[in-house]
């Protein structure tokens, strides 16, 4: 017979670049994936992640760990990526995600070299993910909002995988509380960017509190000059100008040639300054908040002065992307100019006040008065005693609420510690049989890439995987679907009972399923897509 590569020795060429280009795809997103699979589930390990300025950072968060990666290769990017997207659509499973891909990946491998077309590999993915989202519908458990004991048993079990897994207990009731105080009912989302964290040095995790107002942890101005620590019922303001002199622009200068001429333009400063402490203080106004400027300074020793002996609290440095959060919650419109300065743009509360918390200070808004659902928002202090502990708090407890979110846009959840995973492996075990061809084979090859979760899970629990795998298979070829791994116990046991659970996360569309769903249709997704290239083309 004719040696076809032989007789055609450019097509030969084309298709061992093909294969090459492919493989080396498989092998950069293999090796993200492998990179942040160890932090999967309750008994991950962490990561300490060092950046170029030399700053450290302890996290096992697995959006967190890629987006800090400097990843070159382009089919890795699509990795990070796909962890980016998760943490967007869900907030939560951004590990799991990766590493399911990865798992994906791995068996595309060995299809590959069976001779198995990438396109039918990819034809016969997409159905086994079509089945695959049935499957998690028919085992999810219907929720009611109003039951917070589930809720925050939800919100522990998001918790548990973190650094500062052991303030769960703490942290869970502050997460569901904040999302349920803005969560009108007849709600189908929630938008996160209605409750505010605030982090502040000092005490412990366990000191993290849910605030009935606002908490700024910012300089409180007015203290050293005098100013008042506590206001009763204050008529509060919020300004977008500043209380300093005002500057040339960069190209001009002003020219003093005598002592005369100095003392001039100080009258006029001090003059412009009081004029506008003073149309400030004639409204009524004793709390006064005031954004930060990157221009000048945001106001004066002169001003500062000033409105201190008029018993005006300031609070100063208001970040620029923190004013709409603070208007929506005093009902208030902030002030441009001092000429749109009216007591009718006051808002009011029952107490405004300074505290000293831990090293430092901060000023707390209590009994805000606006309680319109546009204004509902909520307010989270977040302590912790060193900076890594509190930025790992705060990335643990924004995971929380994600979750929380989640099952109020979908009121369904599901068993975690694997169950779902090994459940849908065994169905689509099942849905192979019934198949013929390379399309059978392919599905097959799907449903043992699942098995990677629970796999993971008990390799990092220090358990048998083979063990605890094949104990875990029998028990769901058996009908027991919510059977997961229980790493507390170190075994396997029914993740409803033990209250090891996670939101399932519905939306209209057929494909945007759940947390756990959606995690197999972005990895599904991200596989397919790696899968069907076969070259990579530079450009200038």
């Amino acid at each position: 017979m004719v040696n076809m590569k032989a007789a055609n020795p450019e097509k030969g060429l084309a298709n061992e670049k093909q294969k090459s280009i492919r493989m080396t795809n498989i092998s950069a997103a293999k090796a993200v994936a492998d990179t942040v699979r160890t932090s999967l589930g309750p008994r991950g390990m962490d990561k300490m992640i060092k950046d170029s300025k030399g700053e450290v950072m302890i996290t096992n968060d697995g959006a967190t760990i890629m987006k800090q990666m400097e990843v070159l290769h382009p089919t890795a990017k699509m990795l990070v990526e796909l962890s980016k997207a998760q943490d967007i659509e869900a907030g939560d499973g951004t590990t799991s995600v990766v590493v399911i891909a990865g798992a994906l990946l791995n068996s595309c491998t060995a299809l590959l070299e069976k001779g198995i077309h990438p396109s039918q590999i990819s034809d016969s993915f997409k159905i086994a993910g079509d089945h695959a989202s049935k499957i998690l519908e028919e085992m999810s458990v219907k929720l009611d909002l109003s039951d917070t004991t589930s809720l925050e048993k939800i919100a522990s079990t998001s918790l548990a995988s973190k650094v500062v897994s052991q303030h769960s207990q703490e942290l869970a009731p502050i997460a569901v509380r904040a999302v349920m105080s803005i969560v009108s009912e007849g709600d189908e989302n929630v938008d996160l960017k209605n409750i505010k964290v605030s982090k502040k040095l000092g005490g412990t995790v366990d000191d993290t509190e849910l605030i009935d107002g606002l908490v700024f942890a910012s300089n409180h101005a007015s203290h050293a000059a005098g100013g008042p620590t506590r206001v009763e019922n204050p008529k509060i303001a919020l300004i977008q100008f500043c209380l300093s002199s005002p500057k040339t622009d960069m190209e001009n200068n002003i020219i003093v040639q005598d002592y005369t001429g100095m003392d001039r333009i100080l009258r006029e400063e001090r003059k412009y300054i009081v004029n506008l402490c003073k149309k400030i203080v004639d409204t009524g106004c004793n709390v006064l908040l005031i954004q930060k400027s990157v221009l000048r300074d945001a106001m004066n020793d002169l001003s500062l002065h000033y409105l201190a002996k008029h018993r005006v609290m300031v609070v100063r440095d208001i970040e620029r992307e923190d004013v709409d959060f603070i208007s929506r919650t005093l009902g208030i419109t902030p002030i441009a100019h001092v000429d749109q300065f009216t007591s009718e743009k006051l808002g009011s509360a029952k107490l405004v006040e300074e505290e000293t918390v831990g090293e430092g200070k901060i000023v707390r808004i209590k009994g805000c008065s606006n309680n319109s659902p546009q204004g509902k928002t909520a307010s989270i202090l977040v302590r912790g005693s060193n900076q890594l502990v509190l930025d790992e708090a705060d990335r643990s407890l924004h995971d929380a609420l994600c979750v929380i979110r989640s099952l109020v846009k979908k009121r369904a959840l599901v068993p975690g510690g694997g169950a779902p995973e090994m459940e849908m492996s065994q169905k689509l075990l099942e849905l192979s049989r019934t198949l013929t061809g390379a399309e059978s084979i392919c599905v097959r090859s799907f449903s043992e890439a699942l098995e990677i979760v629970p796999y993971t899970l008990a390799e990092n629990a220090g358990l048998n995987p083979i063990n605890i795998v094949t104990e875990l298979r029998n028990r769901h070829t058996n009908g027991d679907k919510h059977a997961g791994i229980n790493v507390r116990r170190g075994g396997v046991s029914n993740m409803m009972e033990e209250n090891v659970v996670q939101p399932l996360l519905v939306s209209l569309s057929a494909l945007n399923l759940a947390t756990e769903l959606r995690s197999l249709i972005l990895a599904t997704e991200c596989v397919r897509m790696i899968l069907k290239i076969d070259d990579v083309v530079m450009v200038r």
